[in-house]
């Protein structure tokens, strides 16, 4: 079986590694270990000493102490981020439409949010996430890729100033012709960003229901499984997406705000 890593995923890039799969660890001392872009399908746990841990990603059925946990995580997800359950109730053009209304919304906070903090802060990565700013570059690849390629069928859409996923090779980026040594200032990020939104927006008013059945032609990027993908499912993506590193963003502005 393929190694798994959550919606939108197919690999974890050019370093991935089965070398660890079941593998048993005994009296071993992880402590201070980091998992990134992992799949961790079939972890067990016994005995194990775990204070102070954080666990982020693509969770189904995660059992502590023989309770599972997981829909009391989603549902508190839910709560705090209510713009989740909006996305998953989305049934029309009209759905969407009204969720871009609050994936904007949301932003246009966060961004408020961000530009009463000092301008080293908005490009500070808080424990080795993205910063504010690569996270607005992702979200112009994210348009890039799951908007402008696939529902508008744009070959080469990809602005150098994006910032691909975290699994997705540099090879493969500098491929797309994105600029991995780029470092634009805040000013033309956010230019940027509100250049994909009102694009976004402008499309959106004159979507219909009979459009998101239209299947795309093209993939969001090269190397990407050549399978059918609906327009409702390419702008679900990018919704989810845009929701998902709001609340990253609102974790990590809030850690940058306390101090």
């Amino acid at each position: 079986m393929d190694a798994q890593y959550g919606p939108h995923r197919f690999s974890g890039g050019g370093e991935e590694t089965d070398a660890f799969r079941g593998q048993d660890f005994r009296v071993a001392d992880l402590r201070g270990a980091r998992f990134t872009d992992c799949d961790l399908s079939g972890v067990k746990v016994v005995d194990g000493c775990l204070v102070d841990v954080d666990i982020s990603g693509y969770v189904e059925r995660l059992v502590v102490n023989g309770i599972d946990v997981t829909e009391y995580v989603d549902a508190e997800l839910d709560r705090r981020h209510p713009e989740r359950v909006q996305l998953r109730e989305i049934r029309d053009a009209d759905g969407f439409r009204a969720m871009w209304d609050t994936v904007e919304r949301l932003w246009s906070e966060a961004i408020a949010r961000a530009e009463r903090l000092p301008e080293p802060a908005r490009r500070e990565r808080v424990d080795g996430e993205w910063s504010f700013v690569e996270t607005l570059r992702h979200l112009v690849f994210i348009t890039d890729a799951w908007f402008s390629r696939t529902v508008l069928d744009q070959e080469r859409p990809y602005h150098p100033l994006g910032v691909a996923q975290s699994w997705y090779a540099d090879k493969d980026a500098v491929a797309l012709g994105i600029d991995l040594d780029a470092a634009p200032s805040y000013a033309e990020v956010l230019s940027l960003y509100a250049d994909r939104a009102e694009l976004v927006r402008r499309t959106l008013a004159g979507l219909t229901d009979g459009d998101l059945g239209r299947e795309c032609v093209r993939t969001p990027a090269p190397g990407y499984p050549e399978e059918p993908r609906a327009v409702a499912e390419c702008l679900a993506v990018l919704m989810d997406e845009a929701i998902e590193h709001y609340r990253f963003a609102d974790r990590d502005l809030a850690v940058l705000e306390a101090r």
